[in-house]
């Protein structure tokens, strides 16, 4: 059986207001464009579409149409809604504002109390989502830039599996390529292949690169080894095998500490192409998607001045050529309706070309089509200096509480919950130890995670632990402060034998109005997420959220009011902590009872 559905807002001014615009425009495509009233004191909700209705109008039949006299035709069609709490009003050129009712507000708030998913449907029909994210290099210790594609691919796979979508994780580590040439041969100069970890494994790789660009003898033998390493031969292989289960332990790590769900399952690295890049190479050149240029196979595609290069003059295969086999791969054997490439803005240009040449092959080599391909941009982790952390200006650019370890990102955690310990033994003094050191554990981690979130993915932000570890202002620690302050008042009623039966019956009250109205809004922004790949969308409605649940407590007592009053507001209560609790597990965030 289908558990209770509530309706969010929108839903359910959507279809009504669209059928409206249909009727009155002729056209029924029109989208209603509702949204959030940014001057509550015009209404909850408002749909802008006439100004856009308007101007199709007069550009596809030549006529005049006048958007607010458009905006009142709608209103007059769309009559009574049990939803609004009075008649729609038009206000401007054509903007139509909705109030919504308070009885009909604590009826989808009881329904999404009664449900496990908080009255969110999953999507009726899901698409196959393919996510790539986090991509480290073998041999390398995953550090602080790695943070960004981590936990916004992981929060976005999240999302998708809690809407019902068929997620499949990729973690497309950068496996393969000279670099293992150089490093395989520089190991076997110290003669520690077989012993070497994973740091010893990056203070090698500098010195090989070293090495590499400057004895021409190092570089000879170096790209001898790529070449039998391609070409299967045993001894190179063992190595090569070597540095990628090192390479595994160090970032299985990473992810269990981070509670990241990649696993090693999820894991498919440029190696795992390598097979397939000469007959890919050869079918682009028979289908004309490829050609050759000055002994080189490249692709030409229409607004890039630059071709695409997939096979070098020397015979050498690169990540454009990988890329285009795992895209391929994606759409062939995953059968992926949307593929989406959590990687930096850096790589803009290669995506947008990537992406470009694929439709090619679509067009001109049968490839499958019908795939969304996506980059999730990202910007940069900066230090107080403002500009990118990175070992090139560690002494400008990392934060005045941080040394030169938070580069790596095991440690950048482990600095986080020794931090966020100290703020434990403050605010929680009559705590256990143990209990201290997972409560430490939570919010150290959450903090990094949240901080990184909550920012607009595209934008860049500025590393600071004690911007991460504030308790008050949108961060980790206040979110979980914000559950942890909820659980409290259900406990505190529970010991006293208040009991709620799960109605939100009386809404009397500004604040618990307004509290009830934000928490049926929920999966709305969720759905959001999904469609704009935004977590920091999420983090602004749950810190939303936690200041309309503040007001509401400091405005409306709880265990101190009587009757029905009482009933309902605890389960406003309750349902404002399983929102919150909800919305940080999509985030991948503990959220303690206690702090």
């Amino acid at each position: 059986m289908q558990p209770p559905t509530a309706q969010s807002p929108r839903q359910a001014l959507q279809q009504a207001v669209a059928e409206a615009f249909a009727e009155v425009s002729g056209f029924d495509d029109v989208d209603p464009q509702v949204t959030a009233c940014h001057n509550n004191t015009m209404g909850d909700l408002q749909a802008n579409a006439a100004m856009s209705v308007a101007g199709r109008i007069k550009k596809e039949r030549g006529e005049k149409a006048n958007p607010r006299q458009i905006a009142e035709q709608v209103v007059a069609k769309l009559g009574d809604l049990p939803m609004l709490a009075s008649a729609p009003e038009v206000a401007g050129p054509g903007f139509i504002n909705f109030r919504l009712a308070p009885d009909w507000v604590a009826e989808q708030a009881t329904l999404s109390l009664a449900s496990q998913r908080l009255g969110i449907a999953t999507d009726g029909d899901p698409q196959r989502v393919v996510v790539e994210y986090s991509s480290p290099n073998i041999a390398k210790q995953m550090h602080v830039g790695h943070i960004r594609t981590t936990v916004i691919g992981d929060a976005l796979a999240r999302v998708f599996t809690f809407l019902g979508q068929d997620v499949v994780r990729q973690n497309h580590t950068g496996d393969w390529g000279t670099q293992f040439g150089m490093l395989i041969e520089r190991l076997r100069e110290a003669g520690g292949v077989d012993e070497a970890d994973i740091g010893d494994l990056e203070g090698f790789y500098r010195q090989a690169k070293q090495r590499f660009d400057s004895d021409e003898d190092f570089k000879a033998r170096a790209r001898d080894t790529v070449v039998a390493l391609q070409r299967g031969d045993e001894k190179e292989r063992v190595a090569w095998q070597r540095f990628v289960d090192e390479t595994r332990k160090h970032t299985q790590q990473v992810y269990e500490t981070l509670g990241v769900l990649l696993t090693v399952d999820d894991e498919r690295g440029e190696s795992s192409y390598n097979d397939r890049l000469p007959g890919l190479t050869q079918e682009l050149l028979d289908t004309g998607v490829a050609e050759v240029s000055d002994g080189a196979v490249v692709s030409f595609t229409d607004g890039f001045k630059a071709p695409l290069m997939i096979r070098k003059s020397n015979g050498g295969f690169c990540y454009g050529t990988t890329d285009l086999a795992a895209a391929e791969y994606r759409a062939k054997h995953l059968k992926a309706d949307r593929v989406i490439y959590v990687v930096g803005a850096e790589q803009q240009q290669h995506f947008k070309q990537l992406f470009a040449t694929y439709d090619k092959a679509v067009e001109q080599a049968g490839w499958p089509g019908g795939v969304t391909f996506e980059h999730a941009v990202f910007g940069n982790v900066l230090g107080h200096d403002g500009r990118k952390i990175s070992t090139k200006n560690l002494d400008k650019s990392l934060p005045p509480d941080a040394g030169p370890e938070v580069l790596q990102l095991l440690n950048l955690l482990d600095i986080a919950v020794q931090k966020a310990r100290s703020v434990v033994d403050e605010m929680s003094r009559d705590l256990p130890d143990d209990s201290k050191a997972d409560l430490a554990r939570a919010i150290g981690i959450g903090a990094v995670k949240y901080a990184d979130l909550s920012k607009d993915r595209s934008s860049d932000y500025v590393f600071s632990f004690d911007e991460m570890l504030r308790l008050d202002g949108n961060s980790g620690p206040y979110m979980q402060y914000a559950h942890a302050r909820v659980r409290s008042v259900l406990d505190k009623a529970a010991q006293a034998g208040v009991t709620s039966d799960g109605r939100i019956t009386t809404l009397e009250a500004e604040e618990e109005l307004a509290l009830a109205k934000a928490l049926i809004e929920f999966g709305d922004v969720v759905r959001q997420v999904a469609a704009d790949l935004r977590p920091h969308v999420l983090c602004t409605y749950l810190y939303d959220l936690a200041r309309a649940f503040s007001r509401f407590y400091d405005a409306c007592p709880i265990l101190k009011s009587e009757g029905e009053q009482r009933q309902s507001r605890l389960a406003l209560a309750d349902l404002a902590g399983r929102t919150i609790a909800q919305g940080l597990d999509l985030l991948g965030i503990e959220h303690p009872n206690r702090m």
